[in-house]
């Protein structure tokens, strides 16, 4: 009888890990069953494929070459509020991409911090960019740009963070700064950043159970925007829809938006207070933009970030939320700052 219950028990928690912990096998594009390739891709050296689209002027002739990270939830097929005359007046070459697991490329398990990096700069040199390039990235998509700061910094002719993903366990950052910043946000997304931190094991469980709310912005709580970013967000609904942002998931929200989070919430090798100015001689700069209403991405830590790191121009945008970015005036305030034009 007792090795009975042990043998059900085992078998209990064995289909509790497969019913609820582990999460299912991505639908990878280009796979038997999986969604089409639509897009170019670029083989990086390990076998896995990047997605990617160009904009603007061709390469070969632009003065100014920007790899653009997208944020959580979103792809290479982003639409910023770029007119026509400013690419033109610059002579800007736009590149972006899908991150690992989101739009077309590849998911990557072994996903990182520091991978994310070296994605980006294998991209390059896949097509032929140049020895240097700008890089921004926006929300999530920032912890990509720090990243590029420690990895591979030599690469870099400037670097723009857009209302910047904040880790509230970095190290070497003020307990009291990261705890004041972590309870800003709502009780159920402080509960799924700890989650993300402590118990990556158990995210995808979180993410699917229906005892308790997980992350607001997957439910659609609009709670987290300020009246600046409902606004904008009305704007954009009444715009032309993207119908390939609707690809960004197709690949499994597990490897997409949930290993996003976890990578984003992982352990850190550094802090953004360890960083070391890549343009000592000024010949590039470094920008941080805050919306002062941001109610998703809190202020006080890019605040002191930015304190602590004069090198970064810091950017507080008044009366500005989570999504100042596709306010068409302060995006060409962005992208100016950036190439120092």
């Amino acid at each position: 009888m007792y090795k009975y219950a042990i043998a059900a028990t085992v078998g209990a928690l064995g289909w509790a890990y497969l019913a609820l912990i582990k999460p299912p096998s991505p639908k990878v594009c280009g796979s038997p069953g999986g969604p089409p390739v639509i897009s170019p891709r670029v083989k990086l050296s390990d076998g896995r494929h990047l997605a990617y689209r160009e904009r603007g002027v061709p390469k070969e002739t632009a003065r100014y070459k920007i790899i653009i990270v997208h944020g959580f939830d979103n792809s290479k097929d982003l639409e910023l509020p770029l007119s026509q005359d400013l690419i033109e007046e610059l002579q800007i070459y736009l590149l972006s991409y899908d991150r690992a697991g989101y739009g077309e490329s590849d998911p990557y398990p072994r996903r990182s911090v520091k991978s994310e990096a070296f994605d980006i700069q294998e991209l390059a040199d896949k097509l032929q960019v140049g020895p240097k390039f700008y890089v921004i990235g926006m929300s999530m998509g920032a912890y990509i740009i720090y990243s590029c700061l420690k990895y591979i910094p030599h690469r870099l002719a400037g670097a723009s963070l857009v209302v910047p993903f904040v880790h509230y366990w970095w190290p070497h950052f003020p307990a009291k700064i990261s705890k004041e910043a972590l309870q800003k946000q709502l009780i159920q997304d402080q509960w799924t950043f700890k989650m993300a931190h402590y118990a990556p094991w158990l995210f995808y469980w979180w993410m699917t159970q229906k005892w308790f709310p997980s992350l607001s912005a997957l439910q659609g709580n609009m709670a987290i925007f300020c009246p600046q970013d409902l606004e904008t967000i009305k704007q954009l609904m009444e715009g032309p829809p993207n119908d390939n942002q609707e690809r960004l998931r197709q690949q499994g929200v597990y490897e997409s938006l949930y290993r996003d989070i976890m990578v984003g919430y992982a352990k850190w090798e550094f802090s953004p207070l360890d960083l070391i100015n890549p343009f000592p001689n000024n010949e590039g700069s470094v920008h941080i933009w805050q919306g002062q209403e941001d109610k998703i991405i809190p202020a006080v830590a890019n605040r002191y970030i930015s304190e602590q790191l004069p090198w970064i121009q810091y950017h507080e945008v008044p009366d500005g939320g989570h999504l100042i970015i596709f306010n068409a005036s302060v995006c060409e305030t962005i992208f100016r700052k950036l190439v120092g034009a």
